[in-house]
């Protein structure tokens, strides 16, 4: 008979507190537990005697945490915060976590919880290689087709079972298939061009957890088990975050001090209230970084299309939003920027091109910014291919530049000053930063499992298998840090320059890679009705992973049906069939409700007044959305300074504000934005089908669910709904529905063509039925004076009761006046002098 090799011993021989981390022995391993703070426990499992010291660019540097306690019993070991207790079974090494009150958040599963598996790691042979160039949407792409290898090393596969209760499950990045909560999913976390690999999973039950890897992963709840799988890891690595340690703070962060702007359990306390699940995404910008503020321009809408080709035709698109009167912050110049045959060039074609300082500055003049479209390939032979060759600093065996050496980074960004920053650039798209999509080689569609291999094996030929999921984060820090230093660099020399906010749109993202300006969009979609309608559950599941700033292709990027299996739009006539025009409208007005507001695809031209047709009023919807986007931008820029300062989601789902209404749960086309608004997308045609000829011209209505716990207003109407039922809202084309929660305040102000010129008075809409607070920010709107405190930030307060609206100013800011003592002892004055200010709805 076969021999039963004898599973290893799990049990615990001893327990050691070290400074600020618990060291525990098992009988087959290491473990390291490190509190950081009363909400988070980071956990490390190895095999070998002692832990690694790779580097975790993600996570930042904490300051030592040596507030918690450890107690044993002949069965538990049990690690205690304020807000976490870990218990610990000694026989079979099993982790269960309970709340402050005793309540089991998280367990792991009986037996076999944690596993690693030794592999070996592997580079290419510094030999020949066989490569071919493939032709791609995204460009033309060196491929490795067969290579030798030789081992570098050892890892480990790990894989960490779990066992979930009743509750839902969101982030882990951004997925194509719209799924709303993750339970009975599997998921790939790999780069792809529609696919945003970011391992933090956020629960209901108001935990997180942060898989310290920067590895392809999986996450499994299916009958195949509930666990989490990293692919090559020097150990197991992942924080636990408990999100009510987070969501009970009361301090505001303000240039790196901290005021207590909200007193305790006081009547009328100045207090802002989160809930458990943002509190996870507070606990994950602790480890891994304040998001760095976007200029205000930001948040106007962006203009782009697959491609503008010359200096004149951008010039002319800007002047015909100008003469039109539509609102319009910035203009994008895509790929082929560079002279013809010299991809990925950081220069300008000086034929379509001649005067670019002249083109940025007559964009200026109108208020409109600039934005450029950067590479990380390079073609053989051209000047900056040359220079990075040279240097050592093209990534094996591929035409890739290699952002995780620091020279490497650096040497990319004196190549985009010296040919484009120079030139007045405002803003970087960084395309193609995966920045391997092999699943875009092929004509058919890869199986999921097939995408990720394939991911694996295309990746680790040319980066360190370790780090495969993270070249975007690289090439991210590249630009922003570089941007930074290159102000720097200007003041040290005594020059009084205005510094630009670094703004850098990019295709792939990771943890961390907020603290670099990123906004992330989700790759080169194809138009069709559920494309929209799974696109928003991508979007909210993916600010859920921590990462604020996401948008998307409006109207997506193919329209037309073509050979590939990602070209596969539905609609041939573009912009002259009315049903594509419906479909454009219904995404646009769902864009202007998203943290950035941009159109961009091929097969069409994009610019608004293409979609002036007689068939229906589309033009005219596309006006109101753009409209309002700019009457709200001091509640969207609020927003983006609470996103900086507090920590907050600028959108996210709808269990992040309402996680004990299990209705809300697999909800995937409706979802939050800030606290106040709920956003809900038509998506399905009510006017044309795929051709004119089926035309429809139902009355428009979609059912929407108004989460209990609050009364609902409908943002155009301002009737008012108790929460806690559906109901089928009107959704006309000239809009879609928005509701707005009892006891918000939205600050608003009058249309501009631009953010630069909305200089008028803010003005305060008020929704009455229950208590509210807003947080207002306002500064400058670019340059990075916010860092030192350069901001006015106001607590605003609405008493239903006494139908007040009290502010309080909680920082002695430079921005838009000036700032009173924080004292509160003024906010009377200040009440009254707003009311002229203030509009209050009520229930009917």
């Amino acid at each position: 008979m076969l021999y039963c090799v004898p599973a290893k011993d799990r049990s615990m021989k001893s327990v050691e507190r070290k400074g600020d981390a618990l060291f525990v022995t098992l009988q087959s391993g290491l473990q390291k537990l490190t509190p950081l703070s009363d909400g988070i426990i980071r956990v490390q499992f190895t095999g070998k005697e002692s832990f690694s010291d790779a580097e975790k660019p993600g996570i930042v540097k904490l300051p030592a945490f040596s507030d918690w306690t450890h107690e044993e019993t002949a069965e538990k070991l049990t690690v205690r915060t304020k807000a976490i207790s870990l218990v610990i079974h000694k026989k079979s090494n099993r982790f269960c976590y309970y709340d402050a009150k005793g309540e089991l958040l998280l367990a792991e599963s009986e037996g076999r919880s944690k596993e690693l598996e030794e592999i070996p790691t592997y580079r290419l042979a510094d030999q020949a290689m066989e490569k071919v160039f493939v032709d791609t949407p995204d460009g033309r792409k060196e491929v490795v087709r067969d290579a030798a290898r030789v081992q570098v090393g050892t890892a480990y596969h790990t894989r960490l079972h779990l066992i979930f209760g009743e509750e839902a499950l969101f982030g882990l990045g951004q997925h194509e298939e719209g799924y709303g909560s993750l339970r009975g999913k599997r998921i790939y976390l790999h780069q792809a061009n529609r696919k945003i690999a970011v391992p933090l999973l956020v629960s209901t039950k108001g935990y997180g957890l942060l898989l310290n890897t920067y590895a392809p992963a999986i996450f499994n709840d299916t009958e195949e088990g509930t666990y989490l799988y990293t692919e090559t890891d020097p150990e197991m690595d992942f924080f636990f975050i408990a999100g009510a340690a987070f969501a009970r703070e009361k301090e505001v962060a303000l240039a790196g001090k901290k005021e207590a702007a909200f007193a305790g359990e006081k009547e009328g306390a100045w207090e802002c209230g989160t809930s458990a699940m943002d509190g996870v995404v507070r606990g994950y910008r602790f480890l891994t970084g304040k998001a760095a503020m976007l200029p205000r321009w930001a948040f106007g809408y962006w203009q782009s299309q697959e491609r503008y080709e010359t200096q004149e035709e951008i010039l002319g698109v800007a002047k015909e939003y100008r003469d039109r009167g539509i609102g319009l912050d910035c203009i994008v110049l895509d790929w082929c920027s560079w002279p013809d045959g010299q991809w990925g060039q950081k220069t300008l074609d000086p034929e379509r091109f001649p005067d670019p300082d002249l083109m940025t500055k007559t964009l200026h003049a109108e208020h409109v910014h600039f934005m450029i479209s950067v590479w990380p390939n390079l073609t053989e032979g051209t000047e900056n291919y040359e220079e990075f060759q040279k240097k050592g600093l093209l990534l094996p065996g591929i035409n890739n530049y290699n952002p995780l050496e620091a020279e490497g980074r650096k040497t990319y960004w004196q190549q985009a000053e010296k040919g484009i920053f120079c030139h007045g650039v405002d803003a970087w798209w960084c395309d193609n930063s995966e920045p391997f999509t092999p699943e875009w080689n092929t004509l058919i569609r890869p199986e999921s499992a097939k995408s990720y291999e394939e991911y694996c094996k295309t990746a680790s030929l040319h980066l360190p298998q370790d780090r495969i999921n993270a070249y975007g984060f690289y090439h991210a820090q590249a630009l922003y840090e570089g941007q930074r230093g290159y102000y720097e660099k200007l003041r040290e020399q005594g020059e009084n320059v205005r510094e630009k906010r670094v703004v850098n749109l990019t295709r792939s993202g990771y943890v961390g890679q907020q603290r670099f300006a990123a906004v992330l969009w989700s790759g080169d979609i194809s138009a069709s009705w559920e494309t929209l309608r799974r696109q928003i559950a991508a979007g909210t599941n993916f600010c859920a992973s921590g990462l604020p700033y996401w948008t998307v292709d409006i109207g997506a990027f193919f329209v037309k049906n073509g050979l590939q299996w990602f070209w596969d739009g539905q609609y041939d006539e573009t912009t002259k069939n009315p049903a594509y025009c419906e479909l454009f409208t219904r995404w646009y007005q769902w864009g202007a409700f998203l943290p950035v507001f941009r159109g961009h695809g091929t097969d069409c031209r994009r610019e608004l007044w293409e979609f002036d047709r007689p068939e229906a009023p589309f033009y005219q919807a596309l006006l109101l959305a753009n409209r309002t986007r700019y009457e709200l931008m001091p509640y969207l820029y609020s927003l983006a300074g609470q996103v900086t300062l507090e920590d907050a989601s600028f959108m996210k789902p709808l269990s992040f504000g309402f996680s004990e209404d299990p209705e809300t749960w697999e909800i995937t086309d409706q979802y939050l934005v800030g606290k106040e608004l709920m956003v809900c997308p038509v998506t399905e045609s009510h006017y044309f089908g795929k051709d004119e000829a089926e035309k429809r011209g139902a009355k428009c209505v979609r059912k929407v669910y108004l989460p209990v716990g609050c009364g609902w207003y409908d943002f155009w109407t301002e009737r008012y709904y108790e929460g806690g039922q559906w109901i089928l809202a009107d959704a006309p084309l000239e809009h879609i529905p928005v509701f707005v929660r009892a006891g918000s305040i939205l600050p608003k102000t009058a249309f501009a063509l631009s953010t630069e010129e909305q200089t008028g008075e803010i003005y305060f809409q008020v929704y009455d039925g229950k208590d509210g607070s807003f947080l207002l920010y306002e500064d400058e709107g670019d340059g990075y004076g916010y860092e030192k405190g350069e901001c006015k930030v106001t607590f605003l307060r609405w008493l239903s009761k006494e139908q007040k609206l009290l502010c309080k100013e909680i920082n002695k800011g430079t921005c838009g006046g000036a700032a009173d003592d924080g004292s509160g002892e003024d906010a009377g004055n200040q009440a009254k002098a707003l009311a002229d200010r203030i509009r209050v709805v009520r229930p009917l």
